[in-house]
Formats: structure tokens, C-alpha cells, sequence
């Protein structure tokens, strides 16, 4: 049981924008369905292209999206966002927002939350908007190094509390990222997409000197948002016991491993190519180019098998082998 509410707004009376309905429609779209097609989310999306996206409106449906029981509930909201300076409160911005009646109060949102914990197992909100990295604040304590994030929240937003969110080739260029990672750029092996991995892909991509994405949790677990197909199949990771029965174990290889007789040396050339280790070498070498596993006194696995020395897990392949070994893959 999984729900997002979606939200963009491009059409500001005096300040519009111009890629948050986009992004609104995008997440959405990728939110829906894993990446084998499977359901994931069941999504809500209020644009500014199809409603009048009112303060009343968003109050409403993000009450709506608080109430009842689900593992997972996420809101995502592009456009305007400040921090009013006479009260030191956050906003995200409605159409009909103005002084005195801004739009939906971060601290509402996430009073909102915090309470629906642990009806709602998880609560995940991303906001593209300016400023936006208040969320989490305590605005009648003015001190930004203080939190109120109830158990089982995070908050994902595209720039600190004085920051500005930019926009760029029809997207918020927070959300452009985001999108990517939730493509699969920020999968770990297993496909599994977390707050945690997009926020690290964002952070990367954007760098020093850009805006500064801001990353706010208070969990105990990650929550998945979107799966998407394994970098290494998952009965190859449960395999990797047989092949490391300890983490420190070296596997030996030899050239009977390599299937290639054309370009290895001539004299291992009538060594008989034993299709079984063929295959494991396959899956092996999948490992090796995903950081679990490394060649022996070699610059390629190649080289490891026709001169006989062999590989071992590196400290990422001995993780997914003790995951492996306790099942939980």
C-alpha cells in the first residue's frame, strides 16, 4: 500500500514558471510503475494546466494523503516556496498564495507527518522549490540546526533555507536529476531505489559550487520507491556463498574457465574449455564489473583465468555475500 500526491504549479499570477507542471506529470508517470511494469505507487497529481491549484486545494489533498492506513506516503511539490522573514515560517506557494495567506505551511506538512506515524509506515516528502530546505525546522525557535522530523519521515528538497531551485530544459534541475535517478541511475545492485541513493545521485550531479540539495530523516529503515531490474540477477547474488564460503575466500581460476582459444597464448590453447566454468565465470565477471568482485595479481578477469590465479570479493561483494548468506536477497 503505496500513495503519492503529485503536485506542480507553473501558472503564478505574477511569478510563473515553466517545467513544474512537467515535473509533476514525470514523477508521476515514474512512480506509478516499477520498472518491469509492475504497480508501485497509486498516484494523485494536481497540476496547474488542469485546476486551480488553491491554498484550500492543497491543504485538502495533503490532509487526504495523511489519512488512513499505507506503508508508503509521499508528496512531491514543485514550484514557488519562501520562508515569510516577520514569522519565520515556510511556505510552499499555492496560485491564489499571497502575504498573510501564502499557501500550505512546511510545518503543517509536516505535522501532518509526524502524526500519521505509524498508521503511514513511512512518509517521504520531495519539494522543488525555493527555500524549501526549512522543511524540518522549528520556526518559532529561528535556529536552523534544530529538528522536528517524527519517526519513519524524510524529507528530500532542492536547496537549503536561503536557496534557490533552478530550472532548466523544461525541468526543475533538482527534479531532472531525480527523475534519472528513479530511471535506475540510483539503484543499488539489487534495483532497489531509496531517498538515501537519489539524494546521493543529486548531490553528486549538482556538485559545490550549485544549488545544494538537502537530505532531512528520521528512520530506521530505507523505504524502496521504485524498484527497476537488477544490476547483477539476484540468483547470481545468492550464489555467491558457493562460490566465497568465507568473505576472504579466493576462488582459482584457470584457463579452462576462458572460453576464448583465439587470443590466449598458444601453449594454453589445447586446454579443454569446461562449459561449467564458463558459466560461473559469466557471473563472475557480471560481479567484477559491478564492484564485487576483483582479479588476483591481474588488471582483468581474462588474465586472472588464463594465468591461473583467481578473484575475491571486495568489501561491497562481501555485503551482498553476508546478505546472500542470512537470505535476505
Amino acid at each position: 500500500m503505496k500513495k503519492a500526491l503529485i503536485i506542480g504549479i507553473d501558472d503564478y499570477p505574477s511569478a510563473p514558471l515553466s517545467g513544474c507542471v512537467n515535473d509533476a506529470i514525470s514523477v508521476a508517470n515514474r512512480l506509478e510503475t516499477n520498472g518491469d511494469g509492475s504497480p508501485n505507487f497509486s498516484v494523485r497529481l494536481i497540476t496547474s494546466n488542469d485546476t486551480n491549484v488553491t491554498s484550500a486545494l492543497l491543504s485538502e489533498a495533503t490532509s487526504e494523503l495523511f489519512k488512513g492506513d499505507a506503508d508508503t506516503a509521499l508528496l512531491f511539490f514543485a514550484g514557488h516556496g519562501l520562508i515569510n522573514p516577520e514569522t519565520n515560517a515556510g511556505y510552499i506557494v499555492s496560485q491564489d498564495g499571497k502575504k498573510g495567506s501564502w499557501g500550505l505551511g512546511l510545518s503543517e506538512i509536516l505535522n501532518l507527518a509526524n502524526t500519521a506515524y505509524p498508521r503511514i509506515k513511512s512518509t517521504v516528502v520531495i519539494l522543488d522549490s525555493c527555500q524549501s530546505g526549512f522543511a524540518g525546522e522549528l520556526p518559532s525557535l529561528a535556529n536552523q540546526n534544530i529538528s522536528a522530523i517524527g519517526t519513519g519521515v524524510t524529507i528530500l528538497t532542492a536547496c537549503h533555507r536561503e536557496g534557490a531551485a533552478s530550472e532548466a530544459n523544461g525541468h526543475g534541475l533538482f527534479t531532472g536529476i531525480l527523475l534519472d535517478g528513479l530511471g535506475g541511475s540510483s539503484a543499488d545492485v539489487c534495483g532497489n531505489i531509496t531517498p538515501a541513493s537519489l539524494y546521493s545521485l543529486i548531490d553528486q550531479t549538482l556538485g559545490p559550487w550549485e544549488q545544494r540539495p538537502i537530505y532531512k530523516a528520521n528512520v530506521q529503515t530505507f523505504v524502496t520507491l521504485r524498484q527497476v531490474t537488477p544490476k547483477i540477477p539476484l540468483d547470481t547474488l545468492r550464489r555467491l556463498p558457493a562460490y566465497f564460503p568465507m568473505s576472504a575466500h579466493i576462488f582459482r581460476l584457470d584457463p579452462s574457465f576462458e572460453p576464448d582459444r583465439q587470443n590466449i597464448p598458444e601453449a594454453l590453447r589445447n586446454i579443454p574449455v569446461n562449459e561449467e566454468n564458463v558459466r560461473t565465470f559469466k557471473e563472475l565477471q557480471m560481479c567484477n564489473r559491478h564492484g564485487l568482485v576483483v582479479p588476483i595479481d591481474a588488471e582483468h578477469m581474462f588474465y586472472a583465468a588464463i594465468n591461473s590465479t583467481g578473484c575475491k570479493l571486495t568489501a561491497l561483494g562481501a555485503h551482498y555475500r553476508k546478505l546472500a548468506e542470512m537470505k535476505r536477497i
